[in-house]
């Protein structure tokens, strides 16, 4: 239940980091409104979303893998 409220708090803190990176509208500067009028800006997201995803992943089938080894020994 430990690791369960760990993961639960990561997830909290990377929403909460979404709201204190916000920015308004008069800080947005010029690249950024030119990948968003191409739609590119949702490619870059997706991306970055899918690879932070893998690498979750891949950090739990490494967590339990390393469970069962220290099970074993």
């Amino acid at each position: 239940m430990s690791k369960l409220k760990r993961i639960a708090f990561v997830i909290f803190l990377c929403f909460i980091q979404s709201i204190v990176f916000a920015q308004t509208d008069s800080t947005i500067n010029g690249s950024t409104d030119f990948m968003r009028s191409n739609g590119k800006i949702y490619v870059v997201v997706a991306v970055v979303i899918v690879i932070v995803l893998g690498i979750f992943i891949y950090l739990l089938n490494l967590d339990k893998k390393i469970t069962k080894l220290e099970k074993n020994s």
